[in-house]
């Protein structure tokens, strides 16, 4: 390539960034995944650095990110807030190493978990907090202390420490484990919906009305003394006093002896990255010796004592093939993407989520659309948005079917739900999913019955409802393709046991909609038996605390129903345990939450533990949670068990509440 041509792809880079840094930065609207605006950038570096005549102080490659937005107050950082050099890969990582040995010698790291959120900056002048800023370009960004005051983890006071006039960096981040529902909130009141919980934090902090911003439930891991009266030796002291100041800092962060132990350490964060409450999209490594920093310096871009590694990327575009309709257990007919398979985090995506027709509908997802895709936890992966801009004109927009896809039954929709229901009972798709929910771990746990299985079941015409499932044969089970004589045993044995599961997996089992585990265990500890359930009104079950109107008129409904009535008498016929001993005693009725890894008990065998006993299982924090257990690696839920001065307990203790210690 000649300087001429290199000219021309330049200026081209250069454009196509700056137009993904407004989009990213100002608009809070990305349209490209951040793994393929590194790699734009990148390419644009190494074209710089086979050119270097051609590059000039407007280039993205010569500033840090994006301008400061109109709105706020424009502050100067007091030192420049430089951004990261990246690796993406353990070879990549083993380099940088060796740039450093060639400087310092006996090189420890310090690795930390590189969190997706906004980069902040806080001045503190004799130990009060006076301004937060965010990043900006650089050298000034938009000051946002009124916004910044609302987040209780950002001390407003120094707590015990002898760091007082300083500037401390960080990231604010808004945890998934409230993410989704305050999306579906945000839905629900027609308002702006994030793509992800980075451009959540980004759009809160945009707020030019803190009260707003003080609704949110923000948080924040603070990383790095950039300047202070106090002088540190090594990078890990800094860390430990501004725990000692009240700051939260991850505790994720570990020292590292060499290369090799770094590497390790992102290994094994990658392995941890989906049960962490937070956003992480790599691990940064930091030479812990100042005096090494202050040796190795920073270039205009990146300090060189510092470097991240990226973890497989989380978001990637890909084309959108075509919109097929999938029934589910209670009729909804659900909109799913069938894409051009795309690396998704590590995973080859082909699928992805739609939600529903109105999501459809308000994102403006089309067949033939190029879309941005993002796959976050063990969830199905879901299309964030379309990328209007790449339309050739020939996309198709996908209507509401007027029947079922796979009955052909008239499809329903009532005003006050966004969903299209078949209302076949009979439906094939519906049977398929209520018996694979019914025979699921948090149900009726039946071994060796899962989707193959039912749909063989579903094709030789052996199971119409779930009573049938009972009623199976030996003989029917041999007629099935792959089955021999140990399968058939194992199945029917497996069916025989989960007769005993007791009332609460029953009811969850079942499939009422808007029935949740908790609510089973609910409805479980309130009633003795399926009977006294059924006979209840939907005025009588809205007096247990706990369940609301649309559940409760769910939960008359079902028991209302012929089919249903006509179900439960076959279940009681065929010995399924459908009455419950009340449990009496310290455990009664008592809910529990569990965070974190417990050392040696799953988390199905601890909630057995607590429902055996009379208690309830809860998913989520709140004032009337009487025990939470804390494991290894807890998320958010502790730390708001902790503000509302809860009962925490370890898994020792909790083994003594349930009596098996």
């Amino acid at each position: 390539m000649n300087e001429k041509e290199a000219k021309k792809q330049i200026q081209k880079l250069r454009e196509e960034i700056n137009y993904h840094n407004t989009k990213y930065y100002v608009e809070n609207n990305p349209i490209i995944s951040d793994y393929e605006y590194d790699m734009l950038l990148k390419k644009l570096e190494t074209l710089e650095a086979q050119f270097p005549d051609l590059v000039t102080a407007d280039s993205p490659t010569q500033r840090v990110g994006g301008e400061p937005l109109k709105g706020f107050r424009t502050v100067e950082h007091k030192r420049p807030m430089l951004s990261l050099d990246n690796a993406y890969s353990f070879d990549e990582l083993r380099e940088y190493d060796e740039r450093i040995k060639k400087n310092c010698r006996d090189v420890e790291y310090i690795c930390e978990p590189k969190i997706d959120g906004v980069s902040i900056a806080l001045i503190y002048e004799n130990g009060i907090f006076v301004r937060g800023a965010t990043r900006g370009d650089g050298s000034k960004g938009d000051d946002i202390t009124t916004n910044l005051r609302t987040i209780r983890s950002i001390p407003l006071r120094l707590q015990g420490s002898s760091l007082k006039n300083a500037e401390i960096r960080g990231e604010v981040y808004f945890p998934i484990s409230v993410f989704q529902r305050f999306n579906k909130e945000q839905e629900k009141k027609g308002e702006q919906v994030f793509a992800n919980p980075r451009n959540a934090a980004a759009g809160s902090l945009r707020q030019l009305d803190p009260r707003i911003v003080a609704l949110r439930p923000l948080d924040t891991f603070l990383y790095y003394v950039s300047h202070s009266d106090i002088d540190f030796e090594t990078h890990e002291k800094s860390l430990e006093l501004l725990r000692t100041a009240g700051f939260r800092v991850n505790p994720l962060i570990e020292k590292v002896s060499n290369i090799d132990e770094a590497i390790s350490y992102c290994k094994n964060l990658e392995t941890k990255r989906e049960a962490l409450d937070y956003e992480i999209d790599g691990v940064v490594l930091k030479v812990n010796l100042i005096a090494q920093q202050n040796q190795l310096g920073s270039t205009i871009k990146h300090p060189r004592w510092a470097i991240a590694f990226k973890f497989t990327a989380k978001q990637a575009t890909t084309q959108l093939k075509d919109i097929v309709i999938q029934v589910g257990r209670t009729g909804t007919l659900t909109p799913v993407a069938i894409l051009e398979p795309a690396q998704v985090g590590g995973v080859t995506v082909s699928r992805a989520t739609l939600h529903n027709f109105d999501e459809l509908k308000r994102k403006d997802i089309r067949i033939g659309d190029v879309v941005l895709v993002e796959r976050s936890g063990d969830v199905i992966p879901q299309v964030v948005k379309s990328i209007a801009e790449k339309r050739r004109g020939d996309e198709k927009i996908r209507v509401i079917p007027r029947k079922c896809p796979v009955c052909g039954s008239d499809v329903i929709r009532t005003l006050d739900e966004v969903a299209v229901r078949c209302p076949n009972q009979q439906c094939p798709a519906r049977l398929k999913w209520r018996l694979e929910y019914f025979a699921s771990r948090d149900a009726m746990d039946i071994d060796h019955l899962g989707g193959q299985t039912i749909d063989k079941l579903i094709e030789k015409g052996l199971v119409d409802t779930i009573a049938d499932l009972y009623e199976l044969t030996e003989k029917d089970l041999l007629t099935l393709e792959g089955f021999k004589e140990k399968s058939v045993k194992n199945l029917l044995e497996s069916i025989e046991k989960s007769k005993q599961q007791g009332l609460a997996r029953l009811i969850y089992g079942l499939g009422i909609r808007h029935v949740g585990k908790y609510a089973a265990q609910l409805l479980a500890s309130h009633c003795c038996s399926i009977d006294e359930l059924a006979r209840k009104s939907a005025e009588e079950l809205m007096q247990i605390h706990g369940l609301g109107e649309k559940t409760a008129e769910s939960i008359a409904t079902f028991f209302a129903t012929q089919e249903n009535i006509e179900l439960i008498k076959r279940l009681k016929d065929i010995g399924m345990r459908t009455k419950e001993i009340k449990k009496e005693g310290s455990l009664s009725g008592k809910k529990f939450v569990f965070t974190g890894a417990l050392p040696s008990l799953s988390r199905p065998d601890a909630s057995g533990l607590v429902m055996k006993n009379g208690g309830i299982v809860s998913s989520s924090i709140g004032k009337d949670i009487d025990f939470v257990v804390v494991g290894t690696d807890p998320g958010s839920k502790y730390q708001k068990a902790k503000k509302l001065e809860l009962t925490i307990i370890d898994e020792n203790e909790f083994k003594k509440l349930v009596g098996v210690l």
